[in-house]
């Protein structure tokens, strides 16, 4: 059986959640997962220093061979967009600087792949990623949304009829 190692990443200025997955087979596996953090106090170019070096030091320590990212959604405030795209070049500037491909999912995708829904809450997709993974608590919310995304990848995006789900059963997009 063929073993995959994904990296999923949620970008954030201040926080980038990241979590690394084995898919083997159609099973899924947990490795690692936690956050990148930057301090406030820093400028923009330090914070992305942060960012890089952080990416660079996951990939180095747990070799993934795919990557996914969460694609930016345009917030009401323009600044906050900007900022959040220019964390997210440095996610994937840590990827392509390391040679993996890069997938790109919206969080509709993401959320839609993992809980079922596209308007699932935070609450929902923890809990969810925690199930699928067979974690014994609930990762943090950014660490949790960066494992859904190497999720979504390993299913390539195809919800939950992608997603082996023996032991569970789907009731109104949720499993039970």
């Amino acid at each position: 059986m063929t073993t995959v190692r994904i990296l999923g990443i949620d970008p954030g200025l201040r926080v980038t959640g990241f979590g690394v997955i084995d898919k083997i087979g159609q099973k899924l596996a947990y490795v690692t997962s936690g956050c990148v953090r930057t301090k406030e106090t820093d400028s923009l170019p330090e914070r992305i220093k942060t960012l890089l070096d952080g990416i660079g030091e996951v990939i180095a320590l747990h070799g993934p061979q795919e990557a996914a990212v969460e694609k930016v959604f345009v917030n009401v405030n323009p600044q906050s967009t900007l900022l959040l795209g220019q964390a997210r070049g440095a996610a994937i500037s840590a990827l392509v600087g390391a040679a993996l491909p890069v997938a790109e999912y919206t969080a509709l995708q993401v959320k839609q792949a993992v809980v079922g829904h596209g308007k699932a809450a935070k609450e929902q997709v923890q809990q969810m990623v925690m199930r699928l993974l067979q974690l014994p608590g609930a990762p943090s919310p950014d660490a949790a949304d960066a494992l859904a995304c190497a999720i979504c990848h390993a299913h390539g995006g195809q919800g939950l009829g992608g997603i082996a789900t023996r032991g569970f059963r789907v009731r109104n997009g949720r499993l039970v």
